[in-house]
């Protein structure tokens, strides 16, 4: 439980500040903390949670919330994958950790990957989940007491990921970041040939397809074993006369 603690410690100091921006967001659109805590506890999807905030205020449909969460939320059909094999060993847990396997989750479970310790893993999932609630209720608490503009608050979950990214890219190899500079570029294409709205999921499975390449270009190449040739007739019977 204790490596689980100190190896989330990182999501812990992002979480509570992303979570206190969409607990006061949230308070702002004339919801108490008890929905702050029930949508964190229920929905546990950051970056749909900020847009989710427009949509109560709108009152949007369910269906037009759970098609916006569908493409909100695609990219972690991608993040299960390579998790899926280990998921499913889990036992009664697995449900949990599809449910809960968000980007700095993901993010933490693959630097402690190779170690396969999903004891753990559960405990990081965990501690991860109780920290995006307990920012959110915090959050919610404080926007009825301390009145200040939030302009730009909303920008505190992009500048995590960026940073969550910056941080994998100055401790990986070439390949990784030669895969990250594709997924960028994956991005910036994706985004003016789609536009804002449109561009997620193709700058996604562009990405994927990046990566795919640099990693079977950088893949080192196995070594064929040499078979001797079979001696002719004719040097068998040379042999035989010496």
């Amino acid at each position: 439980m204790k490596s689980a603690f100190f190896k989330s410690l990182p999501v812990l100091c992002g979480y509570v500040f992303l979570g206190i921006a969409f607990g006061i967001l949230l308070e702002q659109a004339g919801y108490n903390a008890l929905w702050a805590f029930f949508i964190s506890l229920f929905v546990y999807a950051g970056s749909f949670q900020f847009v989710l905030v427009p949509l109560l205020a709108s009152g949007a449909s369910l269906v037009t919330a759970a098609v916006t969460a569908l493409f909100v939320n695609s990219r972690h059909i991608f993040y299960g994958l390579s998790f899926l094999k280990f998921f499913r060993a889990m036992g009664k847990r697995f449900p949990y950790m599809v449910f809960s396997l968000t980007d700095e989750t993901y993010s933490v479970l693959c630097s402690c990957r190779e170690e396969e310790n999903t004891g753990e893993w559960f405990l990081i999932a965990l501690f991860n989940h109780c920290y995006w609630i307990a920012g959110s209720v915090i959050g919610a608490v404080a926007g009825q007491l301390i009145p200040f503009d939030f302009t730009g608050i909303d920008f505190s979950m992009t500048a995590l990921f960026a940073v969550i990214l910056l941080n994998q890219i100055l401790d990986a190899k070439r390949d990784t970041r030669l895969c990250a500079l594709g997924g960028l570029l994956s991005g910036v294409v994706c985004l003016l040939l789609f536009g804002p709205d449109r561009f997620l999921l193709p700058a996604l499975l562009l990405a994927v397809c990046c990566t795919g390449a640099i990693s079977r270009v950088g893949a080192p190449v196995s070594k064929t074993s040499v078979v001797p040739a079979k001696k002719n007739a004719l040097e068998e019977k040379e042999e035989t006369h010496r």
